[in-house]
Formats: C-alpha cells, structure tokens, sequence
C-alpha cells in the first residue's frame, strides 16, 4: 500500500479537523515562508511594530504595495477541495481570506485576516480597502515607482526604501493602525485557540483524523494541535513539500502538491 493510499484510507470517510499553512496559498501566487527554495525572511514583529512611526511607516510602506497585489489572488483548486469537503473544522494559520472566499464556513482563522485593520486607541476595525484607499491619495505615485519588487507572503515586500511615506492615523481617533492580524510576539486570542482544541479533541471521541496540508509547523501557534492529536491517539496525516516539525507525530506524511492531493481526497469522499 503506499503512502496516498495509506493517507486516504485515514481521511476518506473519517470526521475531519483540518490545518491549513502558507503552503496551501503558492499555487494562488502567494510566496510561502519555509517551502523548498523559499527565501529567508524576517517578518516584522509587534515589538517592533509599536516601537514608534519609523516601524510603523516602514510596515505600512510595504504592505501598501504587497495587500494591493494580494487581494487580487484567487482561491485555488486546494481551496476549492476543501470547501466541498467540509470538515468539522478548518484552521488556517493563513491571512489571506482565501478558504472564505472559497466557501468554507467552520472556520478559525488563527492569525486573524490582512483584510482587516485595528486601531491600537480605540480599537475600532475596519476595512483595509478603505486604508489602501487613504494610502494610495496620501502617497501618489508610489505603488507605481516600486511595482517590480518581490512579494512576501504576509502581504508585504522586500522594500528599504520607504521614508517619506505618509501613514495616516485612526479615522475615528487618530490612533495608531495595524493588520487586524497576529504578529510575531503576539498571542492568538484565547477563543480562538479553545475552539481549536476542543475540535481536536472531539475527533478523539468520533474516530476522526487531523489533516494537515501546507504548514511546516514552525511555529507553535499550529504544531500545538499536532501535539493533541497525536497525545490523544487521533490520527495525523501531514502533507507538505519538505521537512515539517511535526513529522514525527505523523500517522502518515506525503511530499505532494497540496492542490493535487486534496482534490483527490474530495473525489474519494464524494464517492465514498
């Protein structure tokens, strides 16, 4: 039997809870951070964040450029998949909206959404196109004077040039804005995390499985629910390209294209 067989047999007709990483948004053209071949990056923490408007005008410069390019990426057939699979719940450690967009509704985004902005005074939230709208009447011509630079895959880009640019401040208050998302040096809300836990542990009970596709697990806000699972005798299926933290806890892990491997575990379940 080989190892698809064996992660199909795992996943066809079982509960689901499933993970989803960066990997999972490549083949819609957003970079991952740890695939094979992926460039060493440093995303911006919220220390630094919140050290003052350097950081802040710096963060802003870029993601004006990089959430203008993201926004226009599509789901694509991985998303679609899971839509159609419908698992007792997805996590996704993503910020792009993608599953959203794709149908998927049981859903914890983990990390928050880049399509969303938080005032750190008030804590009023709004649109980020609405931002992006400010941005661009605030600095005209700068979208168009760095069009060529590369994209990240936190919805921003490799840019040092950004002093000059002008960073508007809370509609409502003036306070400072950031990406309603998690940072580096954040911690995901509570709720969140429960709500996770406790779909884990449920597959426990229902003889479910934990799917995880696109994620290295790097970072411990999803490796913990690999932790559960396996603790609890829940099977893990891993599918990633490359080396992944939880590879050791894995029931099953198969170097594939997420994309390819989860349409055919949709065609398996829709005949099951």
């Amino acid at each position: 039997m080989t190892l698809a067989t064996q992660a199909l047999d795992l996943l066809a007709d079982r509960p689901l809870v499933v993970l989803t990483g960066a990997g999972l948004s490549t083949d819609s053209g957003i970079p991952d951070y740890r695939g094979p071949n992926s460039p060493a990056r440093l995303p911006m923490t919220y220390q630094e964040f919140v050290s003052g408007p350097a950081a802040q005008q710096r963060y802003w410069a870029r993601s004006h450029l990089g959430w203008g390019r993201m926004r226009g990426a599509d789901p694509n057939p991985g998303h679609h998949a899971l839509a159609a699979i419908a698992p007792e719940l997805l996590i996704t450690q993503n910020v792009d909206g993608l599953h959203e967009r794709a149908g998927t509704e049981r859903l914890v985004a983990l990390h928050g959404r880049i399509a969303d902005v938080v005032c750190l005074g008030c804590r009023r939230t709004s649109a980020r196109a609405a931002l992006q709208a400010r941005l661009a009447a605030l600095n005209p011509g700068f979208a168009e004077r760095y069009a060529d630079v590369a994209v990240r895959p936190d919805g921003d880009v490799d840019l040092d040039e950004t002093a000059g640019f002008v960073v508007p401040g809370c509609a409502a208050c003036g306070g400072v804005l950031k990406p309603h998302v998690v940072f580096f040096g954040e911690n995901v809300p509570a709720p969140r995390v429960e709500r996770c836990y406790a779909a884990v542990d449920a597959l426990a009970e229902t003889g479910g499985t934990l799917l995880v596709a696109g994620s290295s697990l790097t970072v411990m806000s999803g490796f913990r629910f690999v932790r559960r699972a396996a603790k609890s005798g829940v099977p893990v299926v891993i599918v990633n390209r490359g080396a992944t933290r939880g590879d050791e806890l894995a029931t099953v892990k198969l170097e594939v294209g997420c994309s390819e491997f989860l349409a055919e575990l949709s065609a398996s379940r829709a005949a099951a």
